[in-house]
């Protein structure tokens, strides 16, 4: 009897050639409804059994419904949010310590460079429709070791934000409600469970809503700060012309603080880092340029406009966050005016990462959804153990710029500049990167960004460490800590480190004599094409 060849069950095991095609369709994020209906040992719809099919098929659709509801408006909502916030505030600080001048091109050049590792980010995932995290992306290039060390990286960094905002929440509280009866402990605490709640939206659909608010929040705290502080520069003596800032860096400005400044600048770019998540939930992801456009554009002007007025209105006193200038009565207002962005902007980032977590860890179930009671249960445990561990960061390192600067130097480094060029060069590149004129512009202007990313790295962190360990010694903490414990904790802080950059520099050695091996080849082979066997290793094999 003829059987519809729509439903012919394969055998067990037998991938189709979509699947083949599919760089990491074994990746724990993915959805592996499709190899559970029928697994050759269980039968149709694997451990759920028959009398479940239907309930598991229509949680599954309906799952899949609410997790592909994004479109491009919205993507550029949700990179708003991920972007337009915390960075924007250090922005006119960084202007004091690198001068009116580099303070412009830093702005200005940072900003389209990341636009162009944005896009770059986007034409992996539409190469690779099956990367949903940018660990996923990782695992192309470097291999299961990459996929779980850029795991990690991706939970720490989104962690260490949620920690920024927990900071910065505590920091607007105290300001506006200036009762000195009331510990910083207090109001860190009510931070942290306004971040709760916002983060509980499972899907980014759902969540830009609450963009919009976010986006008016810090246009017009910015607003008012820029308006406020012009209004003062204008009553004080001299007027504008006796403000103290310069069009060059200041002459006591030291190497680390400078670079700290230029960290905390490349924060305020760092909306790569969850392009991959959002893009995920597109249903139409292609449109994706129309965001990182609109994204990338629109911070340039905020950034470069910020930092430069408010720089020019207070001069090298400004403080960070750039609200606290605005004056002890006005600032208050203007911190008011953001909260909106600070917790809004800040559990977002425990959204991506909850999303990350929980398709690893439920890869085959409907939990994974947060369409059922258990799913729920599960879901909110999990953004309650986010934010937990990024209130602790806020208390343990109570630094506005050095802390942005950390997570910059560590984290960012790589989402933002390195991975990017190394993803042009193994998965975006056509052909030879001499191959033409606009492979070899652009092979060398990925190079750019990889020193770019490999410098923040190094130096950044470096900066960032000195910055705080300076703020504690000059008791800018009240945190009391003995000095034998410190210097033990200093201790383990360099030891882990040390260990982390060997194997980091381990890691991208090989990428980088993989490279080299590549490039050496083009230029004194041109015509020859590695055979099958000579497969780049870092790439997976076929």
């Amino acid at each position: 009897m003829a059987m519809d060849s729509a439903h012919v069950v394969p055998a067990p095991g037998h991938l189709t050639e979509e699947e083949k095609d599919s760089d990491i369709e074994s990746s724990p994020s993915r959805s592996k409804y499709d190899t559970e209906k029928y697994d050759g040992k269980h039968g149709m719809h694997g451990l759920h059994g028959l009398e479940n099919a239907t309930t598991v098929e229509e949680g599954q659709t309906a799952g899949e419904k609410k997790f592909k509801a994004l479109s491009w408006p919205k993507l550029t909502i949700c990179l708003i949010v991920e972007a337009i916030a915390l960075g924007s505030l250090s922005v006119p600080s960084a202007f004091a310590a690198v001068g009116m001048v580099a303070g412009v091109l830093l702005s200005v050049g940072l900003g389209l460079i990341a636009i162009y590792t944005s896009y770059v980010v986007g034409q992996v995932k539409l190469r690779h429709p099956g990367v949903a995290h940018y660990a996923d992306a990782v695992k192309l290039i470097w291999g299961k070791p990459g996929y779980e060390l850029t795991g990690v990286m991706f939970c720490l960094l989104l962690i260490l934000l949620v920690g920024s905002h927990t900071l910065t929440g505590t920091i607007a509280w105290i300001r506006i409600v200036d009762n000195n009866a009331l510990c910083a402990l207090i109001w860190g605490i009510i931070s942290a469970i306004l971040l709760f709640v916002l983060a509980l939206p499972p899907s980014f659909a759902e969540f830009a809503i609450l963009g919009y608010i976010d986006f008016a929040s810090i246009i017009l705290a910015i607003g008012v700060t820029i308006i406020a502080t012009g209004v003062e520069a204008h009553k004080s003596p001299g007027g504008l012309n006796g403000v103290n800032w310069t069009w060059g860096p200041p002459p006591d400005m030291t190497l680390p603080k400078a670079f700290l400044s230029v960290t905390n600048i490349i924060f305020a770019y760092s909306f790569a880092v969850c392009q991959f998540s959002f893009m995920d939930e597109m249903h139409t992801p292609k449109d994706y340029v129309k965001s990182i456009w609109a994204l990338g554009l629109a911070e340039i002007f905020i950034y470069t406009i910020t930092g430069g007025l408010i720089y020019a209105f207070v001069g090298a006193d400004v403080s960070s966050p750039a609200l606290l200038s605005a004056g002890h009565t006005v600032s208050r207002i203007a911190f008011g005016i953001a909260l909106p962005v600070i917790f809004i902007s800040g559990s977002i980032n425990s959204t991506v990462v909850g999303r990350y977590i929980i398709g690893r860890a439920f890869p085959r179930s409907p939990i994974r959804y947060t369409n059922t009671k258990k799913g729920w249960i599960v879901w909110v445990a999990l953004i309650a153990i986010i934010t937990l561990i990024g209130f602790v960061i806020a208390e343990a390192i109570p630094f506005f710029n050095a802390l942005l600067g950390l997570i910059s130097s560590l984290f960012i480094s790589g989402f933002t500049f390195y991975f990017p060029a190394l993803f042009w060069f193994q998965l975006v590149k056509e052909g030879k990167w001499n191959s033409s004129t606009k492979n070899i512009v652009l092979s060398i202007m990925n190079v750019i960004v990889l020193f770019i990313g490999i410098v923040t790295l190094g130096l950044g962190t470096y900066a960032s460490v000195v910055d705080i360990l300076d703020a504690y010694s000059s008791g800018q903490s009240d945190m009391d800590i003995d000095e034998v414990l410190w210097q033990m904790l200093a201790g383990l802080a360099a030891l882990t480190s040390a260990i982390v950059a060997v194997l980091f520099g381990a890691v991208m050695f090989v990428a980088m004599r993989k490279l080299a091996r590549g490039v050496y080849r083009d230029l004194y082979w041109p015509g020859e094409e590695p055979e099958k066997g000579e497969q780049d290793a870092l790439l997976p094999q076929t």
